[in-house]
C-alpha cells in the first residue's frame, strides 16, 4: 500500500524556520529519522521509505505555497494513489501553537496552499493534518506572522510537536485515517 505525505511550505533560506514551512519541518523530521534523504523531482522535492510494510512517498513542493496543488496534481497521478491515500501537513492559524488536528476533508480555512491544492483537485475531500501555529499577531498582519520565525518560547516545545506530528503522519499510513483521528485528535 503506497502513501504519499505533503507537507506544505516555500522553498529557501529565508523561509526554512518560519511557521508557514511547519509541513516542510516534519516531513524532514521523518526524511532524517528513516535515514532518507530528498531529492529534486517534478514541482518538490521527493523521497521515499517504507515503514511497517507500507511505502511512503514525502512531498515538499518547490512551486511556493500558493501554487501547491501542482506538486500535489503530479504526485498523485505517478504514482498512481488516490487521494484519500494523501496527507497534507500544514501550518493552521485556527488552532493554539502545537495543537494537531487530523481531518478527511475540509475548507481552506484562508490557506492559500490548501486552496491552490482544493482548485486543482477540483474538491477539498483529501485528508489533512493541521499544525497549530496560533494567531499572535494584529489586524493586516497575518502574512507577516506565518512568514516570520517561531518564538524562542514556542521552539522549547517545537520538536516535540513536530516528533508527534510525525508520528500521526505515519499512523495514518499504517492504522488509517479513521484510528489515527479517533487516538490523536483531543
Amino acid at each position: 500500500m503506497k502513501y504519499l505525505l505533503v507537507g506544505l511550505g516555500n522553498i529557501g533560506p529565508e523561509y526554512a524556520e518560519t511557521r508557514h514551512n511547519i509541513g516542510f519541518m516534519v516531513l524532514d523530521y521523518l526524511a532524517k529519522k528513516n535515514e532518507v534523504a530528498f531529492d529534486t523531482g517534478r514541482h518538490s522535492f521527493v523521497t521515499e521509505f517504507k515503514h511497517k510494510g507500507k511505502h511512503f512517498t514525502l512531498v515538499k513542493p518547490t512551486t511556493y505555497m500558493n501554487l501547491s496543488g501542482k506538486a500535489v496534481a503530479h504526485w498523485l497521478s505517478v504514482l498512481k494513489i488516490p487521494a484519500e491515500q494523501m496527507l497534507v501537513i500544514t501550518d493552521d492559524l485556527a488552532l493554539p501553537f502545537g495543537k494537531l488536528r487530523m481531518r478527511a476533508k475540509g475548507s481552506a480555512g484562508g490557506h492559500n496552499g490548501l486552496k491552490h491544492i482544493e482548485q486543482t483537485l477540483g474538491n477539498n475531500e483529501y485528508p489533512r493534518l493541521r499544525f497549530g501555529v496560533d494567531s499572535q499577531f494584529s489586524k493586516g498582519r497575518q502574512v507577516d506572522y506565518v512568514l516570520s520565525p517561531f518564538s524562542e518560547d514556542e521552539k522549547i516545545d517545537l520538536g516535540t510537536y513536530i516528533e508527534k506530528a510525525a508520528e500521526m503522519s505515519l499512523s495514518f499510513g499504517t492504522i488509517g485515517l479513521e484510528r489515527t483521528m479517533n487516538f490523536f485528535n483531543k
